[in-house]
């Protein structure tokens, strides 16, 4: 946890609230190495919880109201009671994210009581890096560490924020962002069944970094393309007879090809193909095959351009500037929903400076934007924290 984070959290607090918080808890950000819109289909995915955070530093109340500073909206105030209905607000959309949890663990029959909270964060925001999902997870675990809520194991509370952001925000996210945020470990990624929700440890191999370039591209057509993807696959799960992709073999798109249009093909042809491609990724992983890994990540991108259609050229000019300049030491493929965000590379350590330095040198944004490029490591999933400060 960056200490930048912890003061600027815990001097807000004393700031507005006139005192420290009691509790500190975080919930990482994420980045997934490879599996992408594998997870609405019941597949696989192998993301990594990140070293970038959202911090929740807060103290109990004696009544029944919740206030909630939010630091990085210029210190913006909401605040609602527990006894009362938990409505949106439509002038504060983070704080929905908030108010979505709390309901959810309400409605899942949760004492809670009363707490002053203040949160601040730096998982990048609009970059893809699940920074929703971390917000989610990290009031979760307030509450659960507040009220002690032992019951709530990481698997259930990665659901209750997913309920929160479906059924609440109304965004009609997979489970993936909120598990690897819950349940990430240090070093690790995590290879996720959708289905099942089991997980299994992935180390990543000694002397790897995890980088990732924003493209600074703003991700403007994404949620409707996210829900227009999402139909096309739903109607060729239909189409096979299956209840999700996951179930469909390449073979079986084959023998009962005809009657679904093109288009809606080549989306089920990615998500069949990706599931693979996940499974092969955390085989090479576990054995330190980073051609390999380079291999399927490459593959990865090809597949999201031509069959699943949500890159875009500057996306996969950074790509092709990242694979050629990795070479067989790893590789690079664009992460997240698509139209923009994140692209995700692996590479050796010590060349992290020199790829940072070839992208910040020869890649602009379509606005003319220089690349953000972020060195990370796999991290632990939500937990408390501490260490609180006196500013």
């Amino acid at each position: 946890m960056k200490s930048a984070l912890i003061d600027r959290v815990c001097s807000a607090f004393d700031g507005f609230y006139g005192r420290l918080p009691t509790v500190l808890v975080q919930a990482p950000g994420r980045v997934n190495l490879i599996g992408e819109h594998t997870d609405y289909n019941d597949g696989f995915v192998l993301p990594c919880a990140i070293n970038f955070h959202t911090l929740v530093g807060a103290c109990p109340r004696s009544d029944r109201r919740v206030r909630v500073l939010a630091v990085d909206y210029g210190n913006a105030l909401d605040e609602f009671g527990l006894d009362d209905p938990i409505v949106q607000r439509a002038d504060s959309p983070w704080a929905n994210y908030v108010r979505g949890m709390v309901k959810k663990l309400r409605e899942q029959g949760f004492g809670l009581s009363g707490v002053d909270i203040a949160i601040a964060g730096n998982v990048p925001i609009g970059a893809g890096l699940s920074s929703s999902a971390s917000l989610e997870v990290a009031v979760g675990q307030l509450f659960k560490t507040l009220c002690g809520l032992d019951t709530l194991s990481p698997t259930e509370l990665a659901l209750t924020a997913q309920r929160a952001e479906n059924q609440f925000v109304g965004c009609q996210c997979g489970i993936m962002d909120q598990l690897i945020a819950a349940r990430g470990e240090e070093g690790q990624a995590l290879l996720i069944d959708c289905r099942s929700l089991e997980a299994r440890s992935v180390p990543m191999p000694q002397g790897v970094a995890v980088m990732i370039v924003h493209s600074r591209i703003q991700r403007g057509l994404v949620e409707s393309e996210y829900n227009q993807r999402r139909h096309q696959c739903e109607t060729a799960a239909r189409h096979f007879g299956v209840n999700a992709l996951r179930d469909v073999t390449l073979d079986r798109m084959q023998v009962h090809a005809k009657g679904l249009d093109p288009v809606t093909m080549r989306r089920a042809l990615h998500v069949v193909t990706e599931n693979q491609r996940t499974l092969d990724a955390a085989e090479a992983l576990a054995t330190h095959d980073l051609l390999r890994m380079g291999q399927l990540m490459a593959q990865s991108h090809v597949s999201m351009r031509d069959d699943f259609e949500i890159t875009v050229p500057a996306i996969d000019a950074l790509v092709e500037l990242l694979q050629s300049a990795i070479g067989s030491q790893g590789g690079a493929r664009m992460t997240g929903g698509g139209f923009g965000g994140c692209v995700v590379a692996l590479l050796p350590a010590t060349e992290v400076s020199r790829v940072r330095a070839l992208v910040q040198t020869h890649y602009r944004s379509p606005e003319g934007h220089l690349a953000h490029v972020y060195a990370c490591h796999p991290s632990a999933g939500a937990g408390r924290v501490d260490e609180i400060r006196a500013i």
